[in-house]
């Protein structure tokens, strides 16, 4: 099994999901609510460029580790969350829960690929 210390999740970070909304005419928009503000270690792992809506743009993933959350079972929704650290946003793309354990989550993300 494999524990986290506090001590190893230094970063307080916004967890977040995709909402419907009325904007002031009444017509559906995309907003961000918050589901968490959790304690999480954040590691980058790698680094390229992508070409993205005809631009190059950096696409940095990181490994982002956190207390496990149920709601990070289902792999459909958690590919439309996203976790905010101070002005950065990263997207989710995988969490994986560590042995299975209901631990810790670990989540596969990448910064600077979209900007919801």
């Amino acid at each position: 099994m494999s524990l986290i210390s506090a001590g190893q999740m230094s970063q307080r970070v916004r967890i977040q999901q995709p909402t419907v909304a009325k904007d002031a005419l009444g017509a559906p928009t995309q907003t961000w609510s918050d589901i968490a503000t959790v304690w999480a270690d954040i590691q980058p792992i790698s680094g390229r460029e992508a070409r993205i809506a005809d631009r190059i743009a950096a696409v940095v993933s990181h490994q982002i580790t956190m207390r496990y959350r149920s709601e990070f079972n289902d792999p459909k929704s958690v590919s439309q969350m996203r976790v905010l650290f101070r002005d950065r946003i990263f997207s989710i793309h995988a969490a994986l829960n560590v042995d299975e354990a209901n631990v810790s989550v670990m989540l596969l993300a990448s910064e600077g690929a979209r900007n919801g």
